[in-house]
């Protein structure tokens, strides 16, 4: 069976561009020009990984991502922009974004991103009998994708969930930010070690009582990070 992809985009050649790429690899294509229109084709479509435009006519990317993410819907997210300032690339993966890329880009850095989104949803997808896991005051609702803390519930990317995983796995135990790349994004030569310090970012704003001062996910200088449950 294709994989279905969801291209969220108002620019019409870009669109078409971005179409034809992804068809021409055997990807099934639907295309959104507005977020509006992107909602409703999240929810009739079901697509295994979506291509979201941060400008759009209506609403921009950061709320449709968002508004994606309460919906409780975790398929894949590369947000497309073209800025490149960090902070706006932080703000996509606050939002729920996976990933990103900065235009210009590459076909081929695209198809590499795709097909690393792709593969980790299909990793879970597999097995992983993973349930729920208490760290504090949090409880980690693997399956679900969801950290419920106190009467707050937050979403978790795939991303997010796979680094949890894998600093769960080694609890108590150091972790390499070469290691972490390695077994939850996959690409060589895309991902940086910033990349990782966002996420842990991420995983301690939705965990920590207070993620300034992280008593369970913890930095370990010149090594990587650990998790105390």
């Amino acid at each position: 069976m294709e994989q279905k992809i969801l291209i969220v985009e108002d620019e019409k050649e870009m669109a078409r561009g971005l179409r034809d790429i992804l068809e021409f690899e055997k990807y099934e294509v639907s295309v959104a020009g507005t977020g509006k229109e992107a909602l409703l084709a999240v929810g009739r479509r079901e697509p295994d990984c979506i291509i979201l435009d941060l400008m759009l006519p209506d609403v921009n990317g950061y709320e449709v991502c968002a508004e994606i993410r309460r919906n409780r819907v975790n398929t894949p997210i590369l947000m497309l922009t073209a800025r490149s300032q960090d902070y706006d690339k932080i703000r996509g993966l606050e939002a729920g974004a996976d990933d990103y890329l900065t235009k210009p880009f590459s076909v081929g850095e695209l198809l590499a991103r795709i097909r690393a989104l792709l593969r980790r949803r299909g990793l879970y997808a597999q097995g992983q009998d993973i349930d729920v896991v208490r760290v504090g005051s949090s409880v980690v609702d693997v399956r679900h994708f969801s950290v419920q803390r106190g009467r707050k519930e937050y979403p978790l990317s795939h991303y997010e969930v796979e680094l949890f995983k894998l600093l769960y796995a080694n609890a108590d135990q150091p972790v390499r930010r070469d290691h972490i790349l390695e077994r939850v994004w996959g690409v060589e030569n895309y991902p940086t070690n910033r990349t990782v310090d966002n996420f842990i970012v991420k995983l301690r704003k939705k965990i920590e009582d207070d993620y300034k001062n992280p008593k369970h996910i913890l930095t370990i200088y010149g090594v990587g990070y650990k998790l105390s449950p």
